[in-house]
């Protein structure tokens, strides 16, 4: 995976005292490691990223910019012509990048550090700005280590690990330690100052359209041009977990490439998790040269100590041990890149709760008389909640009244309980509750549309995607030595999705509704109507059933207890509700507290004891 990192102190330091300064940021990056620098300050250190140099300029770009948005990546030497035209036109160049990257740029005339990521997060920059410097890198860990920074692990950003599952941009699990937004640029200054600001968003369409065909036809052809792009000029093999998007992907792959398609899924020998039959599905349909492989509770113990070491943060979203066996297989036979279908669900409306919540807004649609004088008072009526139908209402009033995002969260773990049942008082003296709101309320508000499912599925780009989907994939392959693109979040695939207008996203209810109509006829009904899966890991039902698994969970649960942050008698009823109750929903967060455990372990003593 390609790695960056720098520091560009505030003061002039020996060109020494400043290289050791960066080798303590890249100390465990291994091979292929370049330094660029100067006595008059400023460093930058990269592996399998491209580095330039002038008078005035330092610049490390990740990634695979282009020039266009529907143009080839730049060369593997892009560094060079980056920072050309960034002598030329400034922070104004982001606005004519495409494509997956990061970027940094020290500006030894100003004593500046900019810092880029690309539109939609697929690469990733951390930094911290101090009044001695400035440090960055694609890693937040490795910010946090710097000795400028020596970062404690942050209260704040274990809440929002125990919330979100992952730890949310901007904030991280470090103190003093942010992460860019997708689309956002930072500029720092000699002094420590920070200013900030977003070079691109995405424009929505609220308004209906009755042109279907026409626009059928230029999404048929959007979805060649991007998996012409993302293929290039790779040998590639693609995910397949039999949903309409990786099934898509595949399908149109073997079309490019004229030849079938190298697909790898992953099956579970657990009932109600299995989705190979509509992988197999795919691959009969379009001829595939397809891989299966079962996933075993022995896998996801051995695979449990590699998710700690590769995540710069703790990370629980539970199918990365999927995608890891999947690039593990594919880079068994030799591929170096693969195609991950992610994304179709943000842009085109694929999510459950984009339907659900519709349901809600129809409260809200409703005349404020009729609400207050009809809808309300029945809900309010003594003795309604006594029988089925009254438990409905009063439940459905409840949440409707509850404003967007917030009232997404209504099922969330953390957020269904009270919090003083979960953590100690310390803990809770150390946190902003309301943060996680805050965090929801950012990218839904800052949707260029009036429209509920269009704010909702930029919400969802930010956290779903960035934040979640594209870390999750991204890392665990690259652990495996393999590149992952994403055909579908294609530039030009995604502003085309923001002319899709709502009622096209989700129509009454049915979910993508342009999307699975444009390709009835290409993809098999059966996989058209079946409900999203994914690669689910059914941990929590094995936990119950495979002995080692059972023990590991038990050994990082004991040690939970001792952190000081959960009440004592917390993590108890968690294993007892998980053993006694549904073993998949309590499941998630043993596997979530695991899973941070592992990571805590996995760090240097300086982190574990950052906190409690």
């Amino acid at each position: 995976m390609q790695q960056c990192c720098g520091w560009m102190p505030a003061d002039r330091r020996p060109f020494g005292e400043i290289r050791q300064g960066v080798e303590r940021l890249i100390d465990a990056a291994g091979p292929g490691l370049r330094l660029v620098g100067g006595d008059d300050g400023g460093l930058a250190a990269a592996v399998g990223v491209d580095l330039a140099e002038s008078a005035e300029l330092m610049l490390v770009v990740a990634g695979r910019p282009r020039f266009a948005r529907d143009g080839p990546p730049a060369s593997p030497r892009s560094a060079a012509t980056l920072l050309t035209r960034w002598q030329a036109q400034g922070r104004a160049l982001l606005e004519q990048l495409y494509g997956p990257f990061a970027l940094a740029v020290i500006d030894r005339r100003t004593g500046t550090l900019t810092l880029a990521i690309d539109r939609l997060g697929i690469h990733s920059l951390a930094f911290a700005a101090t009044t001695r410097g400035a440090v960055f890198a694609t890693r937040a860990d490795r910010v946090a280590a710097h000795p400028e920074v020596a970062a404690a692990l942050s209260p704040q950003g274990l809440f929002h690990y125990l919330y979100f599952y992952q730890v949310p941009a901007p904030g991280t699990v470090f103190e003093g330690v942010e992460k860019l937004l997708p689309a956002e640029w930072v500029e720092i200054d000699a002094g420590g100052g920070v200013r900030r600001g977003f070079y691109w968003r995405l424009d929505y369409r609220d308004a209906p359209r009755h042109d279907f065909e026409v626009q059928r036809e230029h999404f048929h052809a959007l979805l060649r041009a991007s998996l012409g792009r993302a293929r290039g000029d790779d040998r590639v093999a693609a995910f397949l977990s039999g949903g309409t998007d990786s099934s898509t992907v595949a399908g149109v792959l073997t079309e490019l490439q004229g030849a079938p398609a190298r697909t790898y899924s992953i099956g579970f020998a657990a009932e109600g998790f299995d989705e190979m039959e509509y992988a197999r599905l795919a691959a009969g349909h379009f001829g595939l040269d397809a891989r299966e492989y079962y996933l075993t509770p022995d896998d996801v113990l051995a695979t449990i100590p590699l998710i700690a070491t590769t995540y710069d943060e703790p990370f629980a979203n539970e199918s990365a041990v999927s995608a890891y066996h999947c690039a593990r297989l594919a880079a068994a036979d030799g591929y170096r890149v693969m195609l991950g279908g992610d994304g179709g669900d943000e842009i085109f409306g694929g999510n459950e709760r984009y339907a659900k919540q519709g349901v809600f807004e129809l409260y809200g649609a409703l005349p404020a008389p009729l609400r207050r004088g009809l809808v309300d008072p029945l809900a309010a009526l003594p003795g309604m909640g006594a029988w089925w139908g009254g438990r409905k209402l009063q439940s459905y009033v409840r949440q409707a009244r509850i404003p967007l995002p917030e009232r997404m969260e209504s099922y969330n773990f953390v957020h269904r309980q009270p919090l003083a049942e979960m953590f100690t008082a310390d803990f809770l003296a150390a946190i902003d509750p309301a943060a996680p709101a805050a965090l929801l309320r950012d990218p839904y508000n800052r949707a260029a549309s009036d429209s509920y499912i269009n704010r909702m599925l930029h919400l969802d780009l930010k956290f779903t995607l960035a934040d979640n989907d594209l870390r999750k994939v991204s890392a665990m392959a690259a652990a495996a030595g393999v590149e992952v693109r994403y055909p579908l979040i294609d530039d030009a695939m995604v502003e085309f999705s923001g002319e899709v207008p709502p009622d096209w996203k989700v129509r009454r209810g049915y979910l993508r509704w342009f999307f699975k109509h444009a390709l009835k006829g290409y993809l098999p009904d059966a996989i058209i109507d079946k409900r999203k899966h994914g690669f689910g890991l059914p941990f929590g039902v094995w936990v119950r059933e495979h002995g080692p698994l059972r023990e590991r969970v038990s050994d990082r649960l004991a040690d939970s207890q001792r952190r000081g942050w959960l009440q004592p008698g917390y993590v108890e009823r968690l294993r007892h509700a998980h053993e006694a109750e549904h073993a998949t929903y309590f499941g998630k967060m043993l596997w979530v507290l695991v899973t941070l455990e592992e990571w805590l372990d996995a760090q240097p003593d300086r982190v574990a004891r950052g906190h409690g």
